[in-house]
């Protein structure tokens, strides 16, 4: 927000201090002086233009600039999410025994989350894999989003899980 300083203040109150003495003498004289004010209030307001608006077009970036980070971490945030939620979608109905909505062993569990990982590795943006923190970020938010028994851990299912991706030859991109 802008304030005006007092000693704009100041000026101001003294010309409209001197405006009002003019118009009221010349007012007290005759009443054929006149006093061209619009010339006046035109060549005001175009100064006052002429500061504003690069003042106001700097806050807008400014205020634009501020926004842009956060609406950037939203965005990638959304774009991980999504991710992750495909790539699980795909591997639950591409690994044999594994059922949607239904509880999942550690063998399937470990082989579903590779397929997972493996999809993503080979289909995504590699940015957005590296926002999703490489194979082990992959992995691991597969691994938490998915339905696995109480046996289930990162040893037994996520590791074994991320090192057949490692074993896997990666195809070639164009």
């Amino acid at each position: 927000m802008i304030r005006p300083s007092r000693p704009f203040a100041r000026s101001a109150l003294a010309g409209a201090l001197v405006l009002f003495g003019l118009t009221g003498a010349c007012a007290a004289q005759a009443d054929a002086i006149t006093l061209p004010w619009g010339d006046a209030v035109a060549g005001v307001v175009q100064g006052l233009g002429s500061v504003l608006v690069p003042l106001a077009a700097t806050a807008a970036l400014t205020a634009l600039a501020r926004l842009t980070g956060p609406l950037r971490v939203l965005v990638t945030t959304t774009l991980v999410e999504r991710l992750v939620r495909n790539v699980g979608d795909y591997a639950i109905n591409a690994v044999a025994g594994a059922v949607r909505g239904q509880t999942l062993s550690v063998p399937v569990g470990s082989r579903v989350i590779a397929s997972a990982v493996q999809r993503a590795l080979d289909q995504a943006p590699g940015w957005l894999v590296r926002a999703a923190g490489g194979r082990e970020g992959v992995g691991e938010k597969v691994f938490r989003s998915l339905p696995l028994e109480e046996a289930a851990t990162e040893a037994n299912t996520l590791a074994p899980a991320l090192q057949a991706t490692r074993n896997q030859r990666a195809p070639a991109r164009p």
